[in-house]
């Protein structure tokens, strides 16, 4: 599998608001390709609304962004098509019926049959097998997941995964594809501190393989470029800035007082804002 060149994020005053209100607000963000990008915010701040908005899957109400030079929201399908999703709820969640092994052959099958040329497709059958092998083996190891550790090795059902190794295979997974930027949310969900460092400790070593990662979390590791939601204080890295509506003012906000977003307004963003 080729190395995939990452795509430099940037916005400015970004915003995706649903009928209740906005997601989120008034966000800036300048990152280089193969960048470690931290959204982080309570939940219900609107930080999956930004992670989706930034990889073609939401359509922004106003402000712009681009990912490796392609514009939002003009060029969504195009971005789409650079970026990968690991896990995020209701959108692209792991089988738990499925095996390890299940989830791999059927990514290799998509990626061969929606991701390839025509030349690939005429390959012998062979060629092709090898060549998909090839790729999980690739992205697994790049995932830091070895199937012969787990319980049932390959054979193992999504179920029956720990919470990090059904993250491993999420990233393994996204990897298949060779996108130039991916995405993650809850990264640090029902994880030990232990964990935590384990599941950060992966995400850099996918952006220093050349792949730009977008990260929602609760807290976000020192090291990370951080884009803070649900709040009217600037972010620190690189110049990079989020606020609930774009000032710093915490009462002039479009969610609640103290400059969140509820719940339910993230929700209605999902089913308003046009969702790809």
């Amino acid at each position: 599998m080729d190395s995939p060149h990452g795509a430099a994020v940037t916005a400015g005053n970004l915003g995706l608001k649903g009928p209740r209100g906005w997601a989120f607000r008034g966000v800036d963000v300048e990152a280089r390709p193969g960048s470690l990008v931290a959204i982080e915010g309570p939940s219900g701040s609107g930080r999956t609304c930004l992670l989706l908005a930034l990889t073609g899957r939401m359509r922004p109400t106003e402000g712009h962004a681009e990912i490796g030079g392609l514009r939002l929201p003009r060029k969504m399908a195009a971005v789409r098509r650079v970026c990968a999703l690991g896990p995020v709820p209701g959108v692209s969640e792991l089988d738990p019926a499925f095996t390890v092994a299940e989830h791999l052959r059927e990514r290799a099958l998509l990626q061969r049959r929606y991701g390839g040329s025509l030349r690939a497709l005429l390959r012998p059958r062979a060629e092709r097998i090898a060549t998909a092998q090839e790729r999980i083996d690739t992205a697994l190891a790049a995932a830091g997941l070895d199937p012969a550790t787990l319980p049932k090795a390959e054979r193992t059902s999504v179920r029956d995964l720990e919470r990090l190794e059904a993250l491993r295979l999420s990233v393994a997974l996204a990897l298949i594809g060779g996108p130039r930027l991916l995405a993650v949310d809850d990264t640090d969900l029902k994880l030990s501190d232990s964990e935590r460092a384990e599941a950060w400790e992966l995400l850099r070593s996918v952006a220093a393989g050349g792949t730009t990662v977008l990260a929602v979390c609760s807290q976000a590791p020192e090291d990370a470029l951080t884009l803070r939601t649900g709040t009217g204080n600037d972010a620190h890295g690189n110049g990079a800035k989020s606020t609930a509506d774009g000032t710093d003012d915490p009462q002039n906000t479009a969610g609640t007082a103290d400059g969140t977003t509820t719940g339910k307004e993230t929700a209605d963003a999902f089913a308003e804002a046009g969702r790809a």
